[in-house]
């Protein structure tokens, strides 16, 4: 095997599995406050047209190194995407709860100045 084959393994796997840690955090933290939905939309978008490139010239490991990559930069938007949506309900949630505690708050306040 050439050195540079050896190099091009070894960057393939760096940049593959470069997601594994940010995919791990968000599944044990649920946070993706500090995510980028821009930053990895238009990475995932090159990362597909990579692999639509490598599956053109038959190129095993461009298909291989970038199918995962795709998937796990796949998983990091899904999980962001996912886990904002809730964070999104929930907030509201707690807003009309408080509106309501607001309102019944007032009602009460207003009925025993009336008595």
């Amino acid at each position: 095997m050439e050195p540079i084959t050896v190099v091009g393994m070894i960057a393939a796997f760096c940049t593959t599995s470069a997601f594994i840690p940010q995919v791990v955090q968000i599944l044990r933290t649920g946070n993706v406050d500090g995510i980028s939905l821009q930053m990895y939309s238009i990475f995932t978008l090159g990362v597909a047209l990579w692999l639509g490139y490598g599956v053109v010239l038959q190129s095993s490991p461009i298909i291989i190194s970038n199918s995962i990559t795709l998937a796990l930069a796949v998983s990091v938007l899904g999980l962001t995407l996912t886990k904002r949506r809730q964070n999104r309900k929930h907030a509201l949630h707690l807003v009309a709860d408080n509106t309501d505690v607001a309102v019944v708050s007032a009602a009460n306040e207003e009925l025993a100045a009336a008595a």
